[in-house]
């Protein structure tokens, strides 16, 4: 969907009561990840297992009344849109602490996947496969009028037989609007569009307009990134990245890559968001670069790590996501956790 058309603004979100899950019915386990506002555990809902998102309420009434509003902002868009590459929305509750219930995914973030496989890259088949689950999962919520603003393999989950990429974390995750401006509040700055770097110095809470084309550009850093299996901007700390792509247009090499993917990908980080494709234009360009591969072959799984307590620690600003390795340290056994009586009250100082 182009810039222009199909976005707009709603009043302030609000926990719709169908939404609202029984905590006492909520079962805590093990830890599986943790960013920079919020902690993520393996649990069980109504015999469902599930992941549980907890979040941090903020030592002060600003950062309380930010991290409110930014939960009730990743519900709403939760609740709002469906999609088989979107992580499937459970249900949510604010009292007596904010907490999101998604459905649990136990194929890893895309982000260990990818460091398991290397030096290797990944081959080029399941590289434009993950990528079109990307773009598809990103045409579903343009086409709701919701700007993600945090793509990066963070963000992005496996499913259990690792084949099948599901966008997470809405937290940051916008309407947009043809007529209001935005915050400088945004993503992770390696993977930011250039417009938005911009905003990083910008006085807290001043506004500036963009739009949902900033998602193309952070689309293109992933699918380098998916293509090469290397850290976009290698050698460069974050904030060294968003200087180089805002104020020198230095993007990182698409040399050597097949002539219909280095073309996706110049069009995709071009400076000028209007001039951007749309995540449909994306998606169709993907479908096509696909039928030109030869049939697939067997594709060896990558290892699992041996270690699974890893945190990566979140970039700031940004969060880490609903990252599914199993926590080993303090680990509730399965029994202890399905005889639990108590719920979610009674492990929760444990856990959090």
């Amino acid at each position: 969907m182009d810039s222009g058309s199909g976005f707009f603004s709603v009043d302030e979100p609000h926990l719709d009561p169908k939404w609202l899950i029984d905590p006492k019915l909520l079962f805590v386990g093990p830890r599986i990840g943790e960013g920079a506002h919020a902690k993520v555990y393996e649990g069980k809902y109504r015999n469902q297992n599930v992941a549980i998102k907890i979040v941090h309420k903020g030592d002060t009434p600003e950062e309380v009344a930010k991290r409110g509003s930014r939960f009730m902002r990743e519900v709403s868009m939760l609740a709002k849109v469906q999609h088989k590459n979107l992580v499937k929305f459970i249900g949510a509750c604010k009292e007596p602490v904010m907490v999101v219930v998604t459905e649990l995914l136990l194929g890893g973030s895309l982000r260990k996947y990818m460091l398991n496989m290397r030096p290797r890259s990944l081959e080029p088949r399941v590289a434009v496969g993950f990528a079109l689950d990307i773009s598809r999962a990103m045409e579903c919520l343009h086409s709701h009028g919701i700007i993600h603003r945090d793509l990066k393999p963070e963000n992005m989950l496996l499913t259990a037989d690792q084949k099948t990429v599901k966008l997470v974390d809405l937290g940051l995750a916008r309407e947009e609007t043809l007529t209001e401006m935005m915050t400088a509040e945004t993503g992770t700055y390696r993977w930011m569009a250039p417009e938005l770097y911009s905003t990083v110095t910008l006085r807290h809470g001043e506004k500036k307009h963009y739009n949902h084309k900033v998602d193309v550009y952070s689309f293109a850093i992933v699918l380098w990134e998916l293509l090469h299996n290397k850290l976009p901007f290698e050698g460069m700390s974050n904030l060294q990245a968003a200087y180089a792509a805002a104020f020198k247009n230095v993007r990182p090499s698409a040399d050597g890559l097949p002539e219909e993917l280095a073309l996706l990908l110049t069009s995709c980080w071009r400076e000028d968001p209007n001039s951007r494709p749309n995540f449909s234009q994306i998606v169709q360009m993907l479908l096509h670069y696909l039928s030109t591969l030869s049939p697939a072959e067997p594709v060896v799984p990558a290892r699992v790590f041996s270690s699974e307590n890893i945190v990566f620690p979140p970039e700031s600003p940004g969060t880490s996501s609903l990252m599914a390795v199993r926590d080993d340290v303090g680990n509730t056994p399965k029994s202890q956790l399905d005889n639990n009586s108590g719920g979610f009250f009674s492990c929760f100082n444990q856990c959090y």
